[in-house]
């Protein structure tokens, strides 16, 4: 679910390893989402679980199972809390965006690790609560999936088509400009189309969606990124080896959680209106 993949293409068996892997992967996501309440909550829940793994391993190298074990555990308690969902996910995501804007200037392992259980505790609070709106939940999750999922497919085929100009080459030396536009465009189409079907066919403000998707499709690019800059850091290629050709979770819904952030602060900014 992350933002524009390297330039270069893989090997052939490689490619298509990772195609099965992320086909597997999306079947067992979007019927997981057609199921909703506490099947796709527990699997969230376990998602933040794997993130939380595999951020410790990447800037501690200690405690990786225990953070993991931890944050399901408090995923679970947070989940049955007598609280809105819509306020634990509002000060989840404000506390997932903390810390990722504090990561970067901290060196003490720590303030680091308590950085990483609030980013994968986004994950486990976030989604739910969106699937869990009255009337547009379903909608609000596959709109998320088809804003991030095509701007990442998209973003690899331009950037290998066009190439040009680097983005961030000190972040992530293989990604372009045009990947990088590419990726938004598609994205926020997919976005309006995918919205617009889902809510079965009405208007819905149309204008905000395209500006919603628009953001997301950025905001998508913007966490993959963020996530290499951290791997870059603490010098690590992949999050882990869990997802055959893919890497880790992490590597997978850095842009996600991007977009799972300001979802979640729009669901607790409003949430009479959301």
């Amino acid at each position: 679910m992350n933002g524009p993949l390297p330039a270069s293409a893989p090997g052939s068996s490689e490619l298509r390893r990772r195609v099965v892997s992320a086909l597997v992967l999306a079947a067992v996501v979007l019927a997981l989402t057609l199921w909703g309440g506490w099947p796709f909550r527990l699997a969230w829940v376990l998602v933040a679980g794997l993130v939380a793994y595999e951020w410790f391993s990447i800037v501690s190298r200690a405690n990786a199972v225990a953070a993991g074990a931890g944050v399901v555990l408090a995923g679970l308690v947070l989940a049955v809390l007598p609280v809105s969902a819509g306020a634990v996910a509002g000060v989840t995501a404000g506390a997932a965006l903390l810390g990722a804007l504090t990561a970067p200037f901290v060196r003490a392992r720590l303030p680091l690790e308590l950085c990483g259980v609030a980013y994968a505790l986004a994950f486990a609070m976030v989604t739910p609560a969106l699937r869990d709106r009255p009337a547009v939940g379903l909608a609000l999750i596959l709109w998320s999936f088809a804003v991030v999922w095509l701007t990442d497919i998209a973003a690899y085929f331009s950037g290998r088509r066009f190439g040009g100009p680097k983005l961030m080459p000190r972040v992530s030396p293989k990604k372009t400009w045009s990947g990088a536009i590419g990726g938004t465009l598609a994205g926020t189409l997919a976005g309006v189309l995918v919205w617009s079907w889902a809510a079965g066919g009405a208007p819905a403000a149309s204008g905000r969606v395209l500006a919603a998707s628009l953001v997301a499709s950025v905001a998508s690019q913007a966490g993959d990124l963020y996530e290499s800059a951290l791997k870059r850091r603490f010098g690590t290629k992949d999050s882990s080896g869990l997802i055959p050709g893919h890497g880790g979770f992490l590597d997978r819904l850095d842009g996600y959680w991007a977009v799972l952030v300001l979802a979640g602060l729009v669901l607790f900014a409003f949430q009479a209106d959301f």
